[in-house]
């Protein structure tokens, strides 16, 4: 393989998601395996994305439901196209399978948007009629989340998806667990890869030199803005009582009108919007707040936490699929109350705080090492390649969906673009 090309969702912003991270990491994965990247998406730009050009790679717009794409991918004849995201898939998949047959397709699912849903739905449930209630995160099943699941047609678009694709990349081991038991998809399917990461550098502030809280994470991400309610309304409210010269920052990409219009000086709860660098400003704190009671994937602002050997305080899902066997850097807790607990007592005791300092950098090792992750997707992604032809013989399930979904999505996306020209011509 000597080109990639990326097709995003949006472009990538690394300081304001996790989703704009992942994108950075395949982009240094395939580098470093001598592979050209190209960018590609039909976003408009926006004022925090990443300067691609600086990294070495070519970016390029392209048009939704236009023959142009066509046209051009033709010429660049990439022999890997990832798609960021199922939406992308849709979009965009049956023209690069019909276009350049040849390359190699792969979803980066970035988190499994189904299940996200499926827990948000549960968490509306539980809050109808009593808006602003103390309720716990979502605690389900698998079976009971594949039901939850199931009540959406997102379930069946990403699963379209994922068997369309020659290999998908999961960002989360439970959500792998979750396709292969409850929607029989194959696991060789699916790739587990998390986010990866060089070896943290020394030298971050001690103890004794970091002071109040922070939480960080776009704002325009439901769960982040869920957990700011949470934090807001019970959370922070019991931290206070027992720390009360404590403060609370509030970080994340465009906050709304709603959430500067919860900053509080009096109460310490300090909405202070965008972060130019969110690792700088997540090492200045002395513990992190995620109380997550929705999500799915694996979290970014968790992982800034280990990086800058900062204790986090987060919730089940929260901590989903990020430490294995090994003890959590802080504290996971299902409520107001012992969340609070948790973090008044990582705030308030040194040997606490230090142990769970300390356990960052091992994790990090241990689960999300570039240099070992990296080297491996690229000989998987190469493995596939090589026998492509005899893979998707193989596949029949996935020959099944490219046969009967692609029709469709090829219809529709050709009605627009037909629509699309002759509303021009009758101007």
């Amino acid at each position: 393989m000597q080109t990639a090309l990326i097709i995003g969702y949006v472009w990538p912003e690394p300081n304001s998601s996790a989703a704009g991270r992942r994108i950075l990491d395949l982009i240094d994965a395939f580098q470093a395996d001598g592979v050209q990247v190209h960018f590609a998406s039909a976003a408009s730009p926006t004022e925090h994305q990443c300067d691609l050009a600086a990294l070495h790679v070519t970016s390029h717009s392209i048009a939704l439901n236009c023959d142009s794409f066509e046209h051009w991918l033709l010429e660049l004849a990439p022999d890997l196209v990832v798609f960021d995201r199922f939406v992308t898939e849709e979009q965009f998949g049956w023209r690069v399978a019909t276009t350049v047959p040849n390359a190699l397709r792969v979803l980066d699912t970035e988190d499994l948007h189904s299940l996200r849903a499926a827990r948000e739905l549960a968490l509306k449930r539980s809050l109808a009629g009593r808006a602003g209630a103390d309720v716990a995160p979502v605690a389900a099943t698998g079976a009971e989340l594949f039901a939850l699941m199931r009540e959406d047609d997102m379930l069946l678009r990403e699963l379209a998806a994922i068997f369309r694709c020659d290999l998908s990349l999961m960002i989360s081991s439970f959500e792998i667990s979750l396709l292969v038991e409850f929607c029989q998809v194959p696991q060789e399917l699916l790739y587990h890869l998390p986010f990866t990461v060089d070896t943290p550098s020394s030298g971050t502030p001690e103890f004794t030199a970091r002071q109040h809280f922070v939480s960080i994470g776009n704002f325009r991400h439901r769960p982040n803005w869920d957990a700011v309610l949470w934090l807001k309304q019970h959370v922070w409210p019991a931290i206070r009582r027992e720390l009360p010269r404590a403060e609370l920052h509030i970080y994340g990409a465009y906050p709304p009108p709603k959430a500067t219009a919860l900053h509080n000086k009096q109460q310490g709860f300090l909405v202070k919007g965008w972060a130019d660098d969110a690792l700088a400003t997540v090492a200045e704190y002395r513990v992190l707040l995620a109380p997550l009671r929705v999500g799915a994937g694996i979290k970014g602002k968790l992982l800034d936490a280990m990086l800058t050997a900062t204790p986090s305080v987060t919730t089940a899902i929260g901590a989903e699929s990020m430490h294995g066997d090994s003890d959590w850097p802080g504290a996971v807790a299902n409520s107001s109350a012992a969340l609070a607990a948790q973090a008044v007592r990582l705030y308030q005791s040194e040997a606490d705080w230090q142990s769970a300092s300390d356990a960052c950098a091992p994790l990090l090792a241990k689960y999300y090492q570039r240099n070992r992750l990296a080297p491996a997707l690229m000989a998987q992604l190469r493995e596939r390649y090589r026998h492509l032809e005899q893979w998707r013989r193989d596949n029949i399930l996935g020959a099944l969906f490219n046969y009967h979904s692609v029709r469709s999505t090829e219809f529709m996306s050709r009605w627009i673009e037909v629509k699309t020209q002759l509303a021009k011509i009758n101007r």
